[in-house]
């Protein structure tokens, strides 16, 4: 056999098992697996969790915070830095800040990721031809997805569809949107019906910056009720994810959910982004500011499939990070007040089980028999203590290939 993992404990298997892979999937997990196997990993009773995703992750935007820093760190503001430095990216540059975000996520422990590149008439296609050469030079340690995303609109920005289209053609996976970013509502929506259209056309799945604000008072911010009819509509049940749906969290629970089960019906996936968003929401809010958080609990009890991602690296809109789901996951926590252990599961089971599905790699991803072997060995031994430990990655695997391998020494002298 390929690998085989001794003494290992998982979601499934809280007691040490054994995981034998081959041909770079599952093929036994049990108790003392005999034959003989190229490489052998002796876990020593640590936990074991499937390899970690980040379903939306902007790279060619990341590291740029030293360049033209944020003053008053808005929306508004970020949005008008990037585009000063978007007009300015050079594919080396970008190139080397993309690694780094990947390098991060690779020692993280990430196996996937969706990357949303901008396509505008700013930077044209650098974002989709850096990633797409990434895409293939990180293949053996974790597979790329490629978002043509019109930051800066459809409507309003003439030359941004026939951009979308060629980054289409040229291997983009998945098509954008960024309705918020058009000057009226109804453009909004013909943004949407735009993006829906190019999802149909090239037979791809969609996915849609929305509903980023604080209220639902600017209609453009507020479209996630318009995603859900035409996602119904055309039909595109599961293939729709939306990033961001921070306005439906300024509603009542009464307010929000006749939205909600629309989301539930149409077979939405939404992404909460809180590194980015807690960071820019509340900005005018005097009095209790708002966290600007998506509403992770009543979605999730509305039956809504929600993840969570790292959004942006160190850039005007979120000036931290490290590509590190587990920490995004452990932020999320506290925010959401989702500290009781079945809480906790669940958001490690968000940033797992929640973002294959919105990634659309499900039927292929966990620690299962027969399933593609992509998982991390934490040094921990408990996958409950996952998001409480923040562990190192001791091991991580793709396609049952070690592809992070972590030794370190750490004593604790007492006098």
């Amino acid at each position: 056999m390929q690998l085989l993992i001794r003494r290992v404990r998982t979601a499934d298997h809280p007691e040490p098992v054994d995981i034998a892979i081959d041909g770079g999937r599952i093929t036994a997990i049990e108790r003392e697996i005999g034959g003989e196997a190229a490489r052998v990993i002796d876990a020593g009773g640590r936990a074991a969790i499937p390899g970690l995703l980040e379903p939306h992750l902007h790279l060619e935007k990341a590291f740029l915070h030293r360049r033209m820093p944020a003053r008053s760190g808005t929306l508004e503001e970020a949005i008008r830095i990037t585009g000063i430095l978007k007009g300015k990216q050079e594919r080396e540059d970008v190139l080397a800040r993309s690694r780094q975000v990947l390098d991060m996520a690779v020692k993280a422990g990430t196996v996937a990721v969706r990357a949303q590149p901008d396509v505008d008439v700013i930077q044209g296609l650098i974002g989709v031809e850096t990633a797409l050469e990434l895409k293939e030079e990180y293949r053996n340690l974790l597979d790329l997805q490629i978002v043509a995303f019109p930051q800066e609109g459809i409507l309003k920005s003439p030359g941004t569809i026939e951009l979308m289209e060629q980054a289409l053609r040229l291997g983009a996976d998945v098509v954008g949107g960024c309705p918020y970013n058009e000057l009226t509502r109804a453009d909004t929506e013909k943004h949407i019906d735009t993006v829906f259209a190019l999802g149909q056309k090239y037979g791809v799945a969609i996915d849609m910056h929305a509903d980023f604000a604080d209220n639902p008072s600017d209609e453009r911010f507020a479209a996630a009720s318009y995603v859900a009819r035409k996602t119904i509509e055309t039909g595109y049940h599961g293939r729709v994810s939306l990033g961001h749906v921070t306005s439906l969290g300024a509603l009542t629970g009464e307010e929000a959910k006749p939205i909600i089960a629309l989301l539930q019906e149409a077979d939405i996936h939404i992404v909460t982004l809180p590194a980015t968003d807690v960071y820019l929401g509340g900005r005018n809010d005097e009095r209790n500011p708002r966290r600007g958080l998506t509403p992770v609990r009543r979605l999730r009890d509305g039956g809504v499939n929600v993840t969570f991602s790292s959004n942006n690296i160190r850039n005007a809109f979120t000036p931290f990070g490290k590509a590190d789901p587990l920490l995004i996951g452990n932020f999320l926590a506290h925010l959401a007040q989702f500290g009781t252990p079945q809480n906790q599961a669940y958001v490690l089971e968000m940033g797992t089980q929640g973002a294959a599905r919105a990634m659309g790699i499900d039927k292929d991803y966990g620690i299962k028999v027969g399933r593609q072997a992509d998982l991390v060995i934490l040094d921990t031994y408990d996958v409950a203590d996952a998001l409480l430990d923040i562990p190192v990655r001791l091991w991580v695997v793709k396609r049952g290939r070690v592809t992070v391998e972590t030794h370190y020494t750490c004593e604790i002298h007492r006098h």
